[in-house]
């Protein structure tokens, strides 16, 4: 292991190969035609980068599979089960690890947003990493948003300090027990979301 630009511990020997292309490919059927908040951009664009923000922190080839179909369960309507079959049960438990629910209907915002922070506080490292990488990439979405003069806010079920509340309490349940280069990135963003 060895350290790598941001001093995430990252192995040598971390390669992906064609699961994860199969995974690409996958993910990208999955969210044919969805597009992200507010702008329009196709929504594939947010689990590519949750993907790359995964191997650069080191995640193996398991953990960026499941950051690319981190939504698939709750967005798209896939089943564990169906990722399991596809992809493994350690990837299944990953995605699943990443899904704040899903129950239809979807239970009220703020208990569904308050019990996957209680789920993410007790989960081990290798699922906070894909959790952490998803979170960054939407908090750091939203700071764009806003620094290009964007009402970002109106985009949410919930309103601005709710929205707040749940990136803080999440940055601080993903830090629990994780003292990750990943954790601390997450809670700068963060810090910078509560400054506007």
């Amino acid at each position: 292991m060895a350290p790598n630009d941001d001093g995430a511990r990252v192995s040598v020997e971390v390669s992906y190969g064609p699961r994860f292309a199969s995974a690409l490919t996958y993910a990208a059927e999955l969210h044919r035609g969805q597009r992200r908040k507010g702008g329009g951009v196709p929504y594939i664009v947010h689990p590519l980068a949750v993907a790359s923000v995964v191997g650069t922190y080191g995640g193996d080839e398991d953990q960026a599979i499941a950051a690319l179909l981190h939504d698939a369960i709750e967005d798209c309507g896939v089943g564990a089960e169906t990722i399991a079959a596809r992809y493994g049960e350690r990837v299944a438990g990953l995605v699943v690890a990443a899904t704040d629910s899903d129950a239809h209907p979807r239970p009220p915002w703020r208990a569904r947003k308050a019990a996957h922070i209680a789920r993410v506080r007790r989960l081990d490292a290798d699922a906070k990493l894909v959790v952490a990488a998803d979170k960054l990439h939407n908090a750091t979405s939203i700071l764009r948003d806003l620094r290009r003069g964007r009402e970002v806010w109106g985009w949410f079920s919930a309103p601005r300090d709710q929205v707040r509340w749940y990136y803080r309490a999440m940055a601080e349940a993903l830090r629990d027990g994780w003292p990750h280069p990943l954790a601390a990135e997450l809670s700068f963003a963060v810090a910078a979301l509560h400054a506007d």
